[in-house]
This record gives C-alpha cells, structure tokens and sequence, in this order.
C-alpha cells in the first residue's frame, strides 16, 4: 500500500529520502511527508504528489529522515492526514504503513490523558503512545509502544536530540539497507539500490535501533542477530530503458524472464516434492489467483492429482478441504490474505510452499519451502511479468510431476513469446475505442487467461471488462451483448475449439463486435471474427503465455490511446499489505 523511507548517515537525509519516495511511487498514494531532525523535528507534509508538490523537502536540514507516501485508510487525504505524525510537543515523528486495528480504544485513552489529536487516522496514536512512554530513551519507548498495538505496521520513528530512528515490523514489510557509513530504511529494496548491496530485512515482531554505523536488532527485549542479505537487483532494472512506461518494458522483459525462470526450476532439487502430495490446495489473490487457476486446469490434464484453488481472502471465512500441501502465490511476498492462509494451513499442520519474487519477503519466512519467480522488479502496479514468470513456475511444477514431459516445449517458450510482442493490435484498439464495458472469454486454461485479461483492461484503461468462462454467457451475460459490447474471445485448436467457435458464432449473431484471438493460419476463425489477432501454433503451456502476452498488450495500447496513467491506475496500490 503505502512507502516509507528512512536515512541516517553524513548526507542530507530529505533528499535522500524524497528520491527514494519517488523509487515507491508505484504503489499508488495520495499525499506525502517527510520529517528531519536538524537539533528540532521539522515536518513537511501534503496531499498530492511528491514530483509535483515537493520542491521545498529537500530544504529541511538534518542528516536524520523520514518519509511517507500514503493511500488513504483512515481519513480523507489531506495535508493533515498525510505522515508523518507527531506528538503533542512535536518532538516525536512517526511513519507508517498497516492498519492499527485497535487504534480508537487506544485514542481515547490518550485523549482521556490529555493528549491532543490533529488528524483521522490510526496513526497518529502511535505518536501519542510513544510520547506516553518516553523517559528519555526512544528505542525503549517504541518497545513499549507496540506492546499496546493490535494490528499491522511497519514504523519508523524519530525524536528531537536522538541520534537513531527506531524501526518496529509486524505484517507488515521493512527493509534495512548498510552502506558506508549511513544506514537506509524502506517498505521495499527499490530505494536502497542506489546507495547499497546489502540488506537485512526485519522479522516480525523485530524492533531495530538504527545509527549510521550500526544496526541493533531487537526480538522480544533480546538482542538478535538478523543475516545481511546481498542485493541482486541493479539500478538499472527498476529503471524505463526509453519505454514510454514501466508497463511496456515489463512487458518486453517477458521472453527473458520466462526462460530464467524455467532455467532456476531445472536447477531446483526441491521441487521433486510435488510428486508426494496427492492433493493440493493453493492461495492467492486479483492476478496470482488468475495465474493459480491456469495452475490448476494445467495439473488436471497432465496429472493425477488434484488441486484446488482458493481466493486467499476468502480463506478464513470458511474451512476449504486443505489436505496434504498449502501454495501461497504472492508476487510482493506482503500479501496480507495470501500471508493468513499460510498461517492457517501451517495450525492445521500442513507442509506451505510459498511462491514470490522478493528474496526476504514474509511470506519466506513464514512457508516452509519457497520457489522465487525471477521476475526481478516489477515497477508498474499493474503486473505482467510476474504474471509469466507465476506461469512459468506452475509450467515447471506441472513438468516435475509429469516426470519431465514438457522439458522440451518449456525449454523454447521464450521464442514464441518474443514473437508476439511484435503483434499488431491497431485494428483491435480502434475496435475498443469507445467502449464502456466488454466481455473476455475462454475455456479450459484459456478461461482463467481472460480473466487476467480482462482485469488488465479495467485495471490501466478503466474500461468495465468481465472475464468469463465462455459456456456460462447463456446464463445471464447474453443479455448484455450488442453493437457495443465489444467481446475479445479465445479460440485455440485443442479440445475447446470446435465449442467455443460456435460460442464466437452465437455472441456474432447478437450483434457484439469480436476480437478473435486464434493460431497463425486459422482462417475459420478470421472468417468469422472483426478483428483476428494470431498466436504462433505451439504446445498448449505456451500459447496460454503468448495470448496472455497479447492481451496485456491489447490492455496497454488501449489504456494509452486514452491517455490514461498506465503506471499508476487510479485507487490501486502494487501490494495489498492489509486485508
């Protein structure tokens, strides 16, 4: 949801910290702070964005910062309700990110005992309950502090003559970064890449005292030692390239990440434990869900097991049949729902396996085993290739238990992939215009393929877009096709094909435009279709990837025909830390 950076060392620390607010950008906020500690505790904070209302931060003073970028929960966003938060002598400020569920009982507490409240949010009862607790050293009032707290966090907090910032984690996720004589804090790695290749990331329940020589973990009242992790990331890969946006250059970065993805599975001894189990149940979430799903059908047709799939947030409203192994399919490794249902399948003695992209995210820390997607860093909130390389690692689980069969066509998948970002998809935009709502649809692995679809396209084009299986339209959606419904349709050869192209035919016959989606060469489709939009023929693993490809291109170009804000939507954050 929100970011937050730390730093202190010899530098200036709020340039240092507004660079790296901007690095989390992608996360989607809206209002900002940052706070220094320059001998007083001077705070500038706004509502807007940092690159258009910020100029004036940098001039803060203090080799001591803290910074913010908020996604309103509680309170409307605003300047005042923008972080940090202070105290009522404004000597303490805080920073962070979560939901502090218990945040009114504590308020009027606080209030009962004289404190005085600025804004709305949960927040700023952190502030006050520092404040409460401070006798003089920081580091001990903090650990007082999230005694009383009941919720998720990740804080960072200064105060007025103290030479540290004092981190807290719980649920929520909180990265240390070592450099040379500084030491930086951040929601994620993307801020540290500039400045260093080593990191510790913070355990739950973890309180850290931070000073720009040393880190001092602490778990419980007890000293800890935490392992510095070394960054593989470069600076470089969570930069544009010359794309026009993050969306377009992640989306060109598929072909490579699907091959590294496969080439780290082959490599994976591990992952021969999936020939144990006899069921499986996975957990996931918005487009993790999606890729789950194509998990599933995949297992289905390949294998003998059986696999269900779960919405992670749903998990715990209900009791799934979970026997055997538990998948969390997180690409941040922060989800909060996906991180529960891990949690619950563990109390019910389950072996977890957790599937990420972020080295130390929580998610590793709380599965048993964990299988990491080499996607590297995915800047846009919209994902993509996170999306492929979740596929490429469900391909290669599906190839172990199928004792190898698919080594071959997974082995040249990035080939075809390569050959679809050079698609043409002029007609197809034009088509998608002026719409208001359309309908993507598929069967068997193609099904869970236009769903992704479909989210991609509300998602950056906000355009209403409904994924559906195909043999379901008849039950209600028919009644919503026209001249301007546009329905974008998957049609493989395989065994869905001769059903879903009279589906193509049925919904052409109601007057909805179509976008068929079909092989090089089909011209029974073409024939029936508006626009006809080819894959190469290949194995059916790799055609679910190249049609996800296209329609993440169809999404991109449509959204930027109309001019929308591809990396950051309206309302949607990169990482959904709280339920």
């Amino acid at each position: 949801m929100c970011g937050i950076v730390g730093y202190i060392g010899w530098r200036d620390a709020a340039p240092l910290v507004v660079e790296g607010l901007k690095r989390l950008e992608y996360r989607g906020y809206d209002s900002f702070g940052v706070a220094t500690e320059n001998g007083e505790i001077r705070v500038v904070k706004r509502s807007g964005r940092i690159s258009e209302n910020g100029a004036d931060i940098t001039a803060l003073g203090g080799t001591i910062g803290i910074g913010h970028t908020r996604w309103a929960t509680h309170g409307v966003p605003n300047d005042t309700n923008a972080h940090p938060h202070t105290d009522c002598s404004g000597r303490i400020a805080v920073v962070h990110n979560g939901i502090i569920e218990n945040y009114a009982v504590l308020k009027r507490k606080l209030i009962e005992n004289g404190h005085r409240f600025a804004s709305e949010t949960d927040t700023e009862v952190i502030a006050h309950l520092v404040e409460e607790h401070h006798r003089g050293d920081l580091l001990a009032a903090v650990t007082e502090a999230v005694r009383h707290l009941e919720g998720s966090y990740a804080i960072l907090v200064i105060a007025k003559d103290d030479t540290r910032i004092i981190a807290a984690r719980k649920s929520s996720p909180l990265v240390l970064g070592i450099g040379d004589g500084e030491t930086l804090c951040a929601s994620d790695i993307t801020p540290l890449l500039d400045h260093t290749e080593r990191a510790v990331y913070l355990e739950d329940g973890d309180i850290a005292a931070l000073t720009p020589a040393r880190i001092d973990v602490y778990h419980d009242g007890v000293a800890v030692e935490r392992a510095v992790n070394h960054i593989t990331w470069s600076v470089d890969d969570a930069k544009k390239g010359g794309f026009e946006h993050y969306m377009l250059k992640e989306i060109y970065e598929q072909p490579q990440v699907f091959y590294n993805t496969i080439k780290a599975l082959e490599k994976d001894s591990r992952l021969s434990m999936l020939r144990i189990p006899s069921e499986i149940t996975v957990a996931a979430c918005g487009t993790s869900y999606h890729a789950s799903m194509a998990f599933r059908y995949l297992v289905q047709e390949y294998t003998t097991k059986r696999l269900s799939v779960e919405l992670a947030s749903e998990f715990k409203y209900y009791t799934p049949p979970v026997r055997d192994m538990v998948i969390g399919v997180t690409q941040s490794g922060e989800t909060a729902d996906t991180l529960a249902a891990i949690e619950a399948a563990k109390a019910r003695n389950c072996p977890t396996l957790a599937v990420t992209n972020v080295l130390g995210s929580s998610i590793t820390r709380s599965a048993d085993w964990t299988v990491f997607m080499c996607a590297g860093p995915e800047i846009s909130v919209a994902a993509t290739k996170s999306f492929t390389a979740q596929l490429a690692v469900f391909m290669g689980m599906v190839n172990v238990m199928a004792d190898g069969r698919f080594t071959e066509p997974l082995a040249h998948a990035h080939r075809s992939i390569e050959r679809v970002l050079s698609t043409d998809l002029e007609a197809a935009v034009g088509l998608l215009g002026s719409a208001t709502g359309m309908f993507y649809v598929g069967r068997g692995v193609f099904y869970p393929v236009a769903l992704e679809g479909a989210l991609k396209m509300k998602e950056i084009s906000y355009i209403h877009a409904e994924g559906y299986a195909a043999g379901e339209l008849k039950h209600g959606p028919f009644a919503l096709l026209s001249t301007e419904t546009p329905v974008v349709a998957i049609c493989i050869p395989g065994q869905t094909y001769g059903v879903m192209l009279s589906n193509i035919k049925e919904m052409k016959a109601r007057g909805a435009p179509i976008i068929g989606i079909g092989v090089e060469g089909d011209t029974e489709v073409e024939s029936v279709v508006d626009v006809f939009v080819t894959v190469p023929e290949d194995h059916p693993m790799v055609q679910a990837v190249t049609v996800s490809v296209v329609l993440q291109l169809l999404a991109y170009h449509t959204a930027n025909a109309l001019c929308r804000d591809i990396d950051k939507p309206r309302n949607l954050a990169k990482s959904v830390t709280v339920e």
